[in-house]
């Protein structure tokens, strides 16, 4: 028998756009590492991040030593030839560049011979570890990037093995000096259930200062753009006041 006097659920708002309008983390720039492979895929892949309301977007080719030894010609390059197609294709984004460096030997060289390093704002540095072990010295490491006048911002700490065993890693790293930095998609299980565990401790307990798609290729933005996962990274990011540049720029440590 119907029952016609049972209430229906009221449809879910899925929303359009990703609590974000600004990424501070992408590999969209073509040909240079392991992200986008030529001008095209850079295009959809920029299109995609468009359409899901980002307007600014600093991409950050690796720089890491025995695999991709970008420099500031390499990475400037690839990026004008990339604003010149955005602009002949009207895509109406402010696309910049910076670099995430792993903090390797190369890395260290960089620093020692004092050179330019490529920073999202000001002086604000993106690095990242390896996933499997930390370096013995990373203390070290670290103090020599902020004795240099940057302050280094760590990408998804939250996909670091020896973290997700340990989540008081994670304040051992702000002590260090770093700003964390999640993966959006780390929050809906894409690199696995510790780091989805591991990104929503960060967030629950405030850990984080920012956010970001680390977009290598359309599987990435397929799954940016499913209506289930917008709804995930509404829930932990919306309201926050992510990726304030300026004010991590200000921080003291």
């Amino acid at each position: 028998m119907f029952n016609f006097f049972k209430k229906s659920k009221p449809p879910s708002i899925i929303p359009e756009y990703l609590p974000i309008n600004m990424d501070i983390h992408s590999h969209i720039l073509p040909g240079i590492d392991d992200g986008s492979t030529d001008i095209n895929t850079s295009l959809r892949l920029i299109q995609g991040l468009y359409d899901l309301g980002i307007d600014k977007s600093i991409a950050t080719p690796h720089i890491i030593g025995d695999m991709y030894r970008n420099t500031r010609e390499t990475i400037n390059d690839a990026l004008k030839k990339t604003q010149d197609a955005c602009a002949k294709a009207d895509i109406n984004i402010e696309l910049y560049a910076a670099a995430e460096y792993m903090l390797d030997d190369h890395f260290m060289e960089l620093l020692r011979e004092k050179q330019p390093l490529l920073t999202l704002h000001k002086n604000i540095l993106l690095t990242e570890i390896s996933y499997s072990t930390t370096p013995d010295n990373l203390h070290e490491i670290t103090a020599n990037i902020i004795s240099e006048g940057y302050k280094p911002v760590l990408a998804h700490p939250e996909r670091y093995h020896y973290c997700q065993q340990n989540f008081s890693k994670y304040q051992e790293l702000i002590d260090m000096g770093f700003v964390l930095q999640i993966n959006l998609l780390s929050l809906t299980g894409y690199y696995g259930k510790q780091a989805e565990k591991a990104a929503k401790y960060i967030l629950d307990n405030e850990l984080a200062l920012l956010a970001a798609t680390d977009l290598h290729h359309e599987t990435h933005l397929a799954a940016l753009s499913s209506e289930k996962n917008r709804v995930i990274f509404q829930q932990y990011i919306a309201g926050k006041n992510f990726n304030d540049l300026e004010g991590i720029a200000l921080k003291i440590y």
